[in-house]
Order: C-alpha cells, then structure tokens, then sequence
C-alpha cells in the first residue's frame, strides 16, 4: 500500500537520497586527503654525500670513495670525485666519476704530480643541481729522481772527468748528486764517488788517485729524501804514460789490457835513451837497440809512433813498469778473443782468421775503402815498417807490423795488417827489421 502525499515519502525515495548524501560524503573525503596530501609533498632538493678518507696514496695516484646517502628526492645521475690543487675543488677542476645512485663508491685518481698537496670532495648530481661532500686534502708520495750519465772526458793515467744531468727531481729537492765509480759493474755510493753541488742543474766531477791502464765503470748518481738513484754505466780506460811522460789510450779486450797505440819513447824504462838510427846502412847493421820514425820525420810520431828493431822489444824495459811486449802466445789470445777459430791460431805465412784484422784497424786513417771496423777499440793504423835487409821505410799508408815474442836466434815473430785484408798475417823475420810496438798489460 502506498502512501500519500500528505504522509510518508515512499522507501524507494528515503534509500535514494541517503545514498546521494553518503556519496557527497565520500567525495568531500576524498578531495580533501588530496589536497592534505598535496600540501604536505617537498620538492626535491640535491643530494646529501660525505666523502672518505683518501687511501692507497703513491707518487702520483691515489684512491678515495665517497657515500651518497640522500638522492634528495631525485634520481642521482652522475656521482664521483673532483680535486685540485687549491681548496674547494669542483667539477670545474678536475672530476672523475664513479656510477649513479645511492650508496658508497671509490674512484682511482691517477697522474698526479710527486710530493704535492692536493684537495678532494665527492660529487653527486640529480635533477635539481650538484651536491658536494666534505673537503678531504692529501699529499701524494715523493718520487723517484731522474739522472743521466754523461761522458768521459780529460782521462789521463789517474785522473778522469764525468757528470751527469738531472732530468726530474722526483717533486723533492735534490740533496745530492754526482758520480761513482768501480773496477767492477754497477758502482755506487758505497764505492768511490765525487759529490757536486746540490740542485737539478748540470754538473761534472773529477775522478782522482785512478790506476793507470784500467777499465773503470762510472754512474752519476742523485738523492733528495726518499731515493738514491744512478744513472746509466759508461766504462773508459785510464792511459798508461811511459818514462818521458807520452800518455797513451788503453782498451780492454777480452781479459787483456792493450796500448790502443804504437809505443813511442825514445827511452827504455829505466831511463836508458835509445839511439835513434837515421842511416840506412847503420840500421840494417846494428845488434842493439836503435829506433827511428817513419821516413826518419817525427811528424809521424804521434800517428804512427815510433820503429823499433827487435833488439830494443827484447830489452824487457822498453814498455812502462807493468807492461810488456806481448808474446806470440798473448796475440793468439787476442785473436781468439775476436772470434778467430782455434784451428787459426797456429797458422803461419799466411792470412788467418776471417774478419779479425778489420776489428783491429782503426775505422779512419786507411785509404780510401781500406779503413777497419774497429770494433775492437785496437785502432791500428798503416805505419808501414823499415826493411830489415835495406833499411828502407815500406808500406806507410797501406800496411802495418808489430812485434811479438822471439822465434829461433835470428827471427822474431810479428803480426801484420794489410788494407786489403780482413784477416791477420802471422810470421817471423829477421830481427833487424823495423816494426811498432803494442805494450800490453801484466796480469
């Protein structure tokens, strides 16, 4: 039954109406939880980082790590470490970076310079702007100098020049610098050595109280206050001087100690002059001691040096004190030394070995295509010789002799090269003719 109008409102009306009103509830509800919600977001803002400590620090690397532990309401897109020299390093100085995101991280940081201070802080980059963390500073390591070794110069029978240049100081002071030297390799401060002033420049020192005729190894050395370094061996030979004071190149080869030139005093070591024989007849005549120069001229004395006859290289004085006319025997050992087989050595009246004689000849003074290699360091020239049967000069500019250890009564051994030859000429002759000299050392 339904009712009328001046009664009750049918059900179906009340339902409907209370639903309008709970849904306008809802509604109101629902817009003001937004609006709340809306008024309670922050904008993003950078991100919050701290940097660490720096660790692993060498001469010129070190590593440092830093934490980004806040994006600040925006995703990280860059993160990293930036430093300089100067405080508050930026991304404007130099950066390396390291990933994206939250979270801890560490970048290897490399060239940089010796013993310098340097500033770092970690970045962090998101949409808003660059954050950086706390300033961390650190000084890299001290490094290694830097030397070279120059060359010998002004080398006499006991004395000889030699420097050295610095070429880094390591970002330290160079407290010392100078040269060492050794009879064996690799000499350094514990063994002979000169100190030179302090600095990077260029220097040289003196090597003084040297034995004469020796092979020396020589190093330049530099120290500031972490390192001791050397620079690269040279080697030289001190000369050896003979009683009138000619001083005379030296050359190690193999186990012996060679004159790298023809003798030439005019004095046996004892101070005994030697008669200097112009004349022809004379010479082939004499059974003593006699000497001359090529073509009688000294101008020839100090190329070639001075002819002798083989009564003056058996005196046993004419070498300085220490020194000898070497013996057939030593110059085999020369030969063998320079590659000369074995089946060679006794060879005789002919050339023997096969590039021999050209590590012997010295690379210029020959004719024209006729010069050596001198690999040796024996630097033989074309004296020529003196004829022991006519007293006449042969040979200058194409050949030369030296004498070596007696052979029977009237022949003594010698050696000869030739510019046409590559190997070594080996025999006896009688012993007025007249040939060079080659002093080695007594072992």
């Amino acid at each position: 039954m339904s009712t009328s109008l001046n009664g009750w409102l049918p059900a179906s009306k009340i339902v409907s109406g209370k639903v309008r009103i709970l849904n306008s509830v809802l509604s109101l509800f629902l817009f003001s939880a937004i609006v709340l919600l809306n008024s309670c977001r922050k904008d993003p803002t950078v991100p919050v980082l701290t940097t660490d400590p720096a660790s692993d620090i060498t001469v010129n690397s070190v590593m440092i790590g830093g934490n980004v532990t806040d994006d600040g309401g925006a995703v990280v897109t860059a993160r990293g470490i930036c430093w300089g020299t100067a405080s508050s390093p930026t991304m404007d100085d130099n950066f390396k970076s390291s990933g994206t995101g939250t979270g801890s991280f560490t970048c290897t940081i490399e060239g940089l310079n010796p013993n310098t201070p340097y500033y770092a802080r970690a970045y962090a980059q998101n949409s808003v702007g660059i954050a950086y963390g706390n300033e961390i500073e650190f000084v890299t390591g001290i490094g290694t100098p830097e030397v070279t070794t120059g060359q010998v110069s002004g080398v006499s029978a006991t004395n000889a020049i030699c420097g050295g240049e610095i070429i880094s100081d390591g970002g330290d002071p160079i407290t010392e610098k100078g040269i060492c030297w050794s009879t064996a390799t690799d000499p350094d401060i514990n063994d002979p050595h000169a100190p030179a002033s302090t600095g990077s420049e260029t220097f040289s020192c003196s090597m003084t109280g040297l034995s004469n005729g020796t092979k020396y190894y020589v190093r330049a050395y530099a120290r500031n206050s972490a390192w001791t370094v050397y620079g690269e061996q040279v080697t030289f030979n001190t000369k050896v001087a003979d009683i009138e004071g000619n001083l005379y190149s030296t050359v190690t080869i193999g186990s012996q100690v060679w004159m790298a030139e023809n003798l030439k005093t005019t004095k046996l070591n004892d101070n005994t002059s030697i008669p200097n024989v112009t004349d022809d007849a004379e010479w082939i005549s004499t059974s003593t001691s006699a000497y001359c120069w090529a073509r009688n001229e000294i101008q020839y004395k100090e190329t070639y040096g001075a002819i002798y006859n083989w009564y003056t290289a058996n005196t046993g004085k004419l070498c300085p004190a220490g020194w000898h006319v070497p013996t057939d025997s030593e110059f085999k050992v020369l030969e063998q030394t320079l590659g000369m087989a074995a089946n060679q050595l006794d060879l005789s009246q002919e050339w023997r070995g096969t590039d021999q004689g050209a590590q012997l000849k010295s690379a210029t003074g020959w004719a024209e295509g006729e010069n050596g290699t001198n690999l040796s360091g024996f630097s033989a020239l074309p004296g020529g010789y003196r004829f022991g049967q006519t007293g006449a000069f042969n040979g200058i500019g194409m050949l030369s002799y030296w004498w070596s250890s007696e052979y029977n009564t009237e022949y003594a051994w010698y050696r000869r090269l030739d510019g046409t030859e590559s190997g070594v000429f080996r025999y006896a002759t009688i012993k007025e003719g007249g040939k060079y000299v080659r002093c080695l050392k007594n072992q």
